[in-house]
């Protein structure tokens, strides 16, 4: 330990100050870096069960988090369009096989001020390549808010017999 004492000191004593060096010197530029990663995450959204689909008015809500440090795009993507017949999505002589819906985006973010971007679509907007929502330039640090809204059987006697589905499919990417 000593040795390594003496050795520093010694190393120190070699460099010599000059006054030279700090002659005339008013300012000093020093250059300071650092990174952040980007990171965008969302969490799982749970199934919305409707239950007995004769029922009229039908909806529901899911709060959904979500934490972008990046402006970002979130795509919106649906398997059917609509709540389809798991055998029959085209119906049955009178009876649909499908059932209409509207998804609603509330999306919270900030450019630095808070805002909202609000989106709504029918869901056969959401077949094939779906629709995207852009975060106009915000971060996301709030979560979002989706809503599904059932309509009206197109069938003159109401839905065929059976169980209904749809798979939407919700994607986050840095813009």
């Amino acid at each position: 330990m000593r040795r390594l004492v003496a050795t520093l000191v010694a190393a120190m004593l070699a460099v010599p100050a000059s006054a030279a060096d700090i002659e005339n010197v008013r300012s000093l530029d020093l250059a300071v870096r650092g990174t952040i990663p980007e990171r965008c995450a969302m969490g799982t959204i749970g199934n919305m069960d409707f239950g007995d689909l004769n029922r009229t008015g039908l909806g529901a809500q899911a709060r959904v988090r979500l934490s972008c440090n990046i402006p970002f795009n979130m795509s919106i993507r649906a398997r059917n369009g609509s709540l389809a017949h798991s055998d029959m999505p085209a119906g049955q002589g009178p009876y649909s096989g499908s059932l209409p819906y509207t998804i609603g985006v509330m999306l919270p973010v900030r450019r630095p001020q808070a805002s909202m971007v609000e989106r709504t679509f029918e869901g056969r907007e959401l077949r094939g390549n779906g629709r995207t929502i852009s975060s106009e330039g915000g971060i996301a640090v709030d979560g979002l808010a989706l809503s599904v809204s059932l309509g009206r059987p197109s069938g003159e006697a109401g839905l065929l017999a059976g169980e209904y589905g749809e798979t939407i499919e919700i994607t986050i990417t840095p813009s």
